[in-house]
């Protein structure tokens, strides 16, 4: 019908989208143009895939709707963001031209908590070296890291921290945690140890972070911060890149003034070829793909499809910005 609303998916790279049980139910609400190609991280090619659409599904942080995009962009309405994290999103500029943007909180919570927890153990335990040594014919003997009666320092208590801190728990280790909101009460709920921000940098043997990015958390963990850390510290980021100073980061590993870090994000996506993060023997990376499961996928797409109908029929959820009157 000519009435049915435009939905397009402009950045569906890697493809997890198209030929889903998501996109089945978005093609009950309207047409559905999905593009699998590259390119949603140039302005001009993200405006040309939804200068049409009343609806964009993103799934991929690479594409940024800015000012440019929304002010371009007249027959939108609606952004359906796939994923938790909003900063490849122009929030003020949306509400000023009249969108409404939603998440999908929660989702991938628990995937990205135990990957969180493979990071810091794979870290601890050396486990890529050890297996990389083995099967050049080594058999390598040094001492490991345990879980058992160290402390785990936890910035952020989402869905996502507040699970490393129940499976940090039951490894065994005393849990530190510091909150945005200064929620004491939540953390002590938790059952974690309320702390400020230095006592964990000073105290921890893990730490692990979980914070939006957002103006406050840029730059969240820089120089003076890592040089507050105990040498034989663990970092895992499984959040955003953007909340570590990069060259502080690679200092503080290449000149061992920590242990290691377990790394799932990075201020380059997909990293270079030559960055000297990937030479460094104290790191275990993974690309940005913590909450990869295949049930993650399905129920995230799902309820970000979900989003899409309830907006339609004028009950919005998962609002993170409704338009501003």
């Amino acid at each position: 019908m000519a009435s049915d609303p435009l939905i397009v998916v402009p950045d569906d790279f890697p493809s997890v989208f198209e030929g889903s049980a998501a996109h089945a139910r978005a093609r009950k609400l309207g047409e559905v143009q999905v593009t699998t190609a590259r390119g949603a991280d140039d302005e001009a090619e993200l405006i040309r895939r939804i200068d049409r659409a009343r609806v964009a599904i993103n799934i991929r942080a690479h594409a940024r709707f800015t000012e440019g995009v929304f002010a371009a962009c007249r027959n939108l309405e609606m952004v359906s963001i796939w994923g938790t994290g909003t900063d490849n999103i122009d929030l003020d500029a949306a509400g000023r031209h009249g969108l409404t943007i939603t998440n999908t909180p929660g989702m991938n919570a628990f995937a990205v908590a135990e990957h969180a927890i493979a990071l810091m153990l794979a870290t601890g335990r050396r486990i890529p070296k050890l297996d990389r040594e083995m099967r050049e014919g080594k058999w390598p003997r040094e001492m490991l890291g345990q879980a058992l009666g160290k402390t785990l320092g936890v910035f952020g208590i989402g869905k996502i921290g507040a699970r490393v801190v129940e499976l940090g728990r039951a490894l065994g280790m005393t849990v530190m945690a510091w909150s945005l909101r200064d929620d004491a009460a939540r953390l002590a709920a938790l059952g974690c140890q309320p702390a400020s921000k230095d006592q964990i940098l000073r105290e921890a043997d893990v730490i692990s972070l979980h914070l939006r990015l957002v103006p406050e958390t840029r730059g969240f963990i820089g120089r003076r911060e890592l040089g507050m850390m105990k040498r034989t510290a663990i970092l895992v980021n499984t959040a955003r890149g953007a909340m570590v100073e990069r060259d502080a980061l690679l200092e503080a590993l290449t000149q061992k003034l920590i242990a290691g870090a377990g790394l799932d994000v990075f201020h380059d996506e997909p990293l270079k070829a030559g960055d000297p993060i990937l030479g460094l023997d104290n790191v275990v990376l993974s690309p940005h793909n913590a909450g990869q499961t295949p049930e993650v996928i399905r129920d995230g797409l799902l309820r970000a499809v979900e989003n899409v109908e309830n907006f339609l029929a004028g009950r919005p959820t998962d609002v993170v910005v409704a338009p501003v009157k």
